[in-house]
């Protein structure tokens, strides 16, 4: 998951939004959104390479998304899937289910959104290990800081708002959002630490890319009630859509 925006009790219905979309590998393979058959409260996508998840919900009520923070130099291949932050913050198990700051630093990189009925937390472990509750509101992330002002990140935000304040709309327009391509690709085929400065100004929302771009987009929507949709539209390397999945939970 690249970008994402993040709306906690912001919405006069709906406790909980998010709209996001997964940049990846095409090659890295994935299962689709689904009910995790040896964790039945888990719904959520599945990485086939390391078994973890990028973003999912649980009937048990939780909710978890990761990104990964660009900026610290290249990634090291024997550290910890941070898949395995979503996984185990939504099934409850699992060592990083409540990671201590020690725990943190076993990752690469990431930033990391949990949240329950009650609250919403974000974790970070650059520059260093770091927890924060957040306040009602509306958050934009990508591969930067949270909230910091990466012009597709502030889009994506501007466009949730207007969908907030707007007339009463199903949340799976905002995949429509959540498919803005116009600006250029990112080079993340050639990219290094160093062009990592560049992508802030360079990413479009939605990256078309046959290598490297978005394989999906995902809404989570829950109302003060919590009743909740989640719904993924997932795509070819080409950027064409090639399925949708919609799944409705109770909190």
């Amino acid at each position: 998951m690249c970008i994402l925006a993040f709306a906690w009790q912001a919405h006069p219905r709906w406790k909980l939004v998010l709209a996001g979309n997964r940049d990846e590998l095409h090659a890295r393979p994935a299962a689709p959104l689904a009910r995790w058959e040896d964790c039945l409260p888990v719904l959520a996508g599945r990485d086939l390479a390391s078994g973890g998840s990028w973003l999912g919900v649980s009937e048990a009520g939780r909710l978890a998304v990761v990104t990964n923070l660009r900026g610290y130099g290249a990634a090291q291949p024997d550290r910890a899937s941070r898949g395995a932050l979503v996984s185990d913050a939504l099934s409850g198990k699992g060592r990083y289910a409540h990671p201590s700051d020690a725990d943190l630093a076993d990752f690469n990189p990431f930033n990391l959104i949990v949240a329950d009925a009650q609250r919403a937390s974000f974790l970070t472990n650059r520059p260093q290990g770091e927890r924060s509750e957040l306040a009602p509101g509306l958050y934009g992330l990508s591969n930067g800081r949270l909230d910091e002002p990466w012009p597709k990140t502030m889009r994506l935000k501007s466009a949730m708002l207007n969908w907030i304040v707007g007339e009463a709309v199903p949340p799976e327009q905002l995949l429509d959002i959540l498919a803005e391509d116009r600006l250029p690709n990112t080079g993340v085929r050639t990219a290094t630490p160093s062009d990592a400065p560049r992508e802030p100004a360079l990413s479009p929302i939605f990256i078309r890319d046959p290598f490297y771009g978005t394989r999906c987009s995902t809404v989570v929507a829950i109302d003060d009630t919590g009743a909740g949709i989640i719904i993924e539209r997932r795509f070819a390397p080409s950027g064409n859509s090639i399925g949708e999945t919609m799944l409705r939970f109770a909190w």
